[in-house]
C-alpha cells in the first residue's frame, strides 16, 4: 500500500470517529419564548436534538418517510461507504476492487450527509433572525461537519493507480 492510501486509511479511520459523536451529540438547541409585559420572558419551546434522537423522535411522531430517509443517508450510507473504502484498500484482485470503487462513487453522489449540515446551518441562521427565537448549535454538528469533510478527503487523497489499474500495467490516472 503506499503513502496516498495509507493517509486515506487514516482519514477514513478518523471520519468515522468524528462520525459517532456527530450523530450522537447534540447539534442544535431551539428556543422559542415571548416577552409577555409586567411578566418577562416566557418560556414556550426549548429542544435540544441530536441526529439520532431527531430520528426516534420523527419515527415517534409517524414522520416514517423523513426519519428513514435521515436515518440512511446520514447514518447508514456514511457507515457503509467508510466500510467499502475500508474493502477497496484491502481487496487484492484489482477488478473487485476497482468495482467496489465504482460502487463508492455512486453512492457517494447520493450521499446527503453535507447537504444535511447545510440545512441544520440554514436551519440556525433562520431561527437566529427571528426576535422571539433563539438558536445555537452544538457540538455534534462540529463532529459531524468534520465527518464530512474527512471522509470527503480520504476519497481525494486515495492513489487511483493503486485501485484502477490492473497489477503489471501502467495506469492513465492524472492524480498519480
Amino acid at each position: 500500500m503506499n503513502s496516498r492510501n495509507i493517509i486515506a486509511l487514516v482519514l477514513i479511520v478518523v471520519s468515522l470517529i468524528c462520525l459517532y459523536p456527530g450523530l450522537t451529540l447534540p447539534i442544535i438547541n431551539i428556543n422559542i419564548g415571548a416577552n409577555i409585559p409586567l411578566l418577562g420572558k416566557f418560556e414556550l419551546y426549548d429542544r435540544t436534538q441530536s441526529v439520532i434522537s431527531g430520528i426516534k423522535l420523527l419515527y415517534e411522531y409517524d414522520n416514517h418517510l423523513v426519519a428513514s430517509l435521515i436515518l440512511f443517508f446520514s447514518v447508514i450510507v456514511p457507515i457503509l461507504k467508510a466500510v467499502l473504502l475500508f474493502m477497496v484498500l484491502a481487496f487484492r484482485q484489482w477488478k473487485l476492487r476497482l468495482r467496489v470503487y465504482q460502487f463508492v462513487a455512486l453512492i457517494g453522489k447520493w450521499s446527503m450527509a453535507d447537504v444535511f449540515v447545510v440545512g441544520v446551518f440554514l436551519m440556525y441562521l433562520a431561527t437566529s433572525s427571528e426576535e422571539n427565537i433563539s438558536s445555537s448549535i452544538l457540538d455534534g454538528f462540529y463532529y459531524f461537519t468534520a465527518y464530512c469533510i474527512i471522509s470527503i478527503a480520504a476519497i481525494q487523497v486515495m492513489s487511483l493507480k493503486d485501485i484502477t489499474s490492473q497489477p503489471g500495467t501502467k495506469s492513465a490516472d492524472p492524480i498519480q
